[in-house]
């Protein structure tokens, strides 16, 4: 399924939201070289975040195949900073627009609902909580680990708590044929979360790089439980279509 628009409106521009896709894109570009080889292979290598070397469980010069004859080796010390950088990179093209996508349909909403302050902090605690859930589910992989996915997650869980009810039209494959339906944010979130659990016990044990499931599932977890700390109090809960208008609130800048 392909989630493409929902019935939610905002009532500011997401500017953080912009600013954070602005910032993934701009390292793509100009930090990955827009996919190059060498480029992409290096920052992933030196700025993706690597369990092992995270905890330490890796002893300095651990290689893991990038293809091509590159090897990423790992660093002395434990790289924290990577935990953060790691959020602003990506492995490909389709990985970048997907992410792109997703924090786009749903964080424009879930900025909406809180200050631009607390949604930057929220965003990047989703990430810190995905990454170290992936991180203690395989804390000896020496695969580095680069996406948006893990925050993006947590805004996704975040955006089920606060509009549960709110239409989001998708595309769904039918054989031949992709047809459009409305879905309760519900039903296609849960959904979603359900295929990332899935997919974080079926990859227990799995050689080789993949999708970081479990950073998934971290990163929605933490939306789910912590969205309430950091939604706005007087924030209407809503159903935001056409056909529906909220009150008016004063919005924190």
């Amino acid at each position: 399924m392909l989630p493409y628009h929902d019935e939610n409106r905002t009532l500011r521009t997401a500017y953080v939201t912009l600013v954070i896709i602005a910032m993934n894109v701009g390292a793509w570009i100009f930090i990955q070289g827009a996919g190059a080889t060498l480029p992409l292979a290096r920052s992933v290598c030196n700025l993706g975040l690597i369990p092992g070397e995270l905890t330490g469980l890796l002893p300095p010069g651990s290689g893991f195949a990038m293809g091509d004859n590159l090897v990423c080796l790992t660093d002395p010390g434990r790289q924290a900073t990577n935990v953060l950088t790691s959020m602003f990179l990506h492995g490909s093209w389709m990985h970048l627009l997907g992410n792109m996508w997703f924090l786009w349909l749903f964080g424009n909403n879930v900025e909406d609902s809180m200050t631009r302050p607390r949604f930057v902090a929220f965003y990047l605690l989703c990430g810190l909580a995905a990454a170290m859930l992936q991180v203690v589910v395989d804390p000896r992989s020496n695969i580095p680990m680069v996406g948006a996915s893990g925050a993006i997650s947590g805004v996704m869980g975040a955006y089920l708590v606060l509009y549960p009810r709110v239409r989001v039209y998708t595309l769904v494959p039918l054989g031949f044929f992709i047809t459009s339906i409305a879905l309760p944010a519900w039903v296609m979130l849960l959904y979603w979360g359900a295929l990332q659990l899935l997919g974080g016990f079926t990859s227990i044990g799995a050689e080789g790089g993949g999708v970081a499931f479990w950073a998934h599932v971290g990163g929605f977890l933490a939306g789910l439980i912590g969205v309430k700390l950091f939604a706005r109090r007087d924030h209407v809960n809503i159903h935001r279509s056409t056909r529906w208008q909220p009150e008016h609130v004063g919005w924190d800048r």
